[in-house]
């Protein structure tokens, strides 16, 4: 246990910089926050900028999944100051803008480099705060410190480690290739006063025989005066969720398929992150859909949320899949629709006051969306009503979860009246059911995080999040060089 660390205004800054995206920052960020944590240290994490759709609802408004999972792996409550500013792409070349929680217009009309600019002093001003609370931070960077074109607007990354003065890990994805070429070359493309921040090289991802390396950390050293602290192995099914909610086979739990569910993959999706339980599950294999062939065959098929529901409504029809999707319906097959999945699965979107886009829906529930100005964000606590078909094992069952869009969605007026009506299976319009039971639509995101819902819907308990963050903890308390991870807050 550590003890002589982090007086009141003076926590150690511990920062995880990567050479590229999907190096593994968000994955020893957590790791660290976990390993700190269990040293009896008040630890809390921190972006200050995350690029991502995938979000959770905290006390203040949202902030990017990864950080989420940070804080409660340091066992610290998630709160909006450890993600100041969270950018939600909603097209190539324009984001929701998300500043301490809640969506800002006025940062989202602005360029890239005006808007960093009008948020740093509150970036900082968060940073300064967990600084003052806590004993250890850790904080992750974007990207690379070395995007030249960014480096004068930069907010997330070298500002943030001067700001902090912070002890940074420079960490690598050794199985892409060229690892030693990207880490010198990180090192050599930031200014020469930037480089006295890390202390030291972590190769990430590594298959093979690690005597191999050699010559090359110690050639490095030579050139940079910097040690390679750490080979962490490859590792698919550590149950974190990946950042960005991407999923294959090797990261599905290994053994007989029994189930198959196919995910919708459209291109702004959302909250993935939400699915990394079904793959800790023994006989689930989850696969990605983005044409007809991919659903074929699928026990569930599952239209997550979406970040522009009405575009990605278009590409799921001009893909064929409205149509693979409106068949097995109707043979029986159960679909699921999360946030904007519920959406698409009703008659109708309209959009007065031009947030998303107008469109008609699939038609398999009998709803229509009218998207507001404002937006949703809030967690929440629901029971099922009695469910039918192969959803039934849900029925009264209480799940936690949380709420984060735009739009309302209500029963289609006319064909209420028709006789054709959607079956409310949650209060305060959360959850609808078709009468044949297979189609259920709900606004309530964490489904398959609630301990209650994953028993009743499989019968199994998924590996749960604490023995996720110490399994992190342990594999990098095994694969650091000793003593390094002290050395890092003394």
């Amino acid at each position: 246990m550590i003890t002589s660390v982090g007086r009141s205004g003076q926590a150690r800054c511990v920062m995880v910089l990567g050479t590229t995206s999907g190096a593994g920052k968000s994955w020893l960020a957590t790791a660290l926050c976990r390993w700190y944590a269990r040293q009896g240290l008040e630890v809390a994490p921190f972006k200050a900028q995350n690029m991502s759709n995938n979000a959770r609802v905290v006390a203040g408004g949202e902030i990017g999944s990864a950080q989420y999972f940070q804080a409660l792996a340091a066992r610290a409550e998630p709160d909006v100051r450890m993600n100041p500013l969270l950018l939600k792409p909603e097209r190539d070349t324009h984001s929701q803008v998300v500043l301490m929680g809640r969506v800002s217009a006025e940062l989202s009309l602005l360029p890239w480099r005006g808007r960093s600019e009008r948020a740093w002093p509150q970036i900082a001003h968060a940073l300064d705060e967990l600084r003052a609370e806590n004993e250890v931070v850790v904080i992750e960077g974007a990207g690379s410190p070395a995007e030249i074109n960014l480096m004068a607007s930069d907010i997330v990354n070298l500002r943030v480690a001067r700001h902090a003065d912070a002890r940074c890990l420079l960490v690598t994805d050794i199985d892409r290739g060229g690892a030693f070429a990207h880490l010198y070359g990180t090192w050599a493309l930031m200014p020469e006063a930037d480089r006295a921040l890390i202390k030291g090289f972590v190769l990430n991802k590594f298959r093979g025989d690690a005597t191999l390396l050699a010559p090359a950390p110690q050639q490095l050293e030579e050139l940079t005066g910097i040690q390679t602290v750490a080979t962490l192995p490859m590792w698919w099914q550590h149950g974190l969720p990946e950042e960005d909610g991407v999923f294959d086979d090797r990261s599905t739990a290994s053994g007989e398929v029994t189930r198959t569910i196919a995910v919708i993959a459209y291109p702004r999706i959302s909250n993935l992150d939400e699915f990394q339980p079904l793959k800790n599950i023994a006989g689930v294999r989850l696969r990605w859909a983005r044409s007809p062939a991919d659903v074929a065959g699928a026990d569930w098929i599952v239209l997550p949320g979406s970040k522009n529901t009405s575009g990605d409504l278009a590409w799921l029809r001009a893909q064929g899949l409205d149509r693979a999707v409106a068949a097995h319906a109707g043979r029986g097959g159960a679909v699921l629709g999360i946030c904007g999945g519920l959406q698409m699965l009703g008659e109708a979107l309209i959009d007065p006051h031009g947030v998303d886009g107008n469109g008609p829906g699939l038609g398999l529930l009998p709803l229509v969306t009218v998207f507001a100005a404002d937006k949703t964000v809030q967690p929440r606590e629901a029971r099922f009503a009695e469910l039918t078909g192969p959803w039934a094992a849900l029925s009264d069952v209480a799940v936690r979860g949380y709420e984060i869009h735009h739009g309302q969605t209500a029963p289609h007026a006319a064909m209420a009246a028709a006789g054709d009506h959607a079956m409310p299976v949650m209060p305060d319009e959360l959850a609808w059911q078709n009468a044949a039971g297979n189609v259920l639509g709900l606004y309530l995101h964490g489904l398959f995080e609630d301990p209650a819902a994953l028993h009743a819907l499989f019968g199994a308990t998924a590996r749960t999040l604490d023995s996720v963050f110490d399994g992190l903890a342990d594999h990098i308390d095994s694969h650091f060089e000793a003593g390094v991870l002290r050395s890092l807050i003394e």
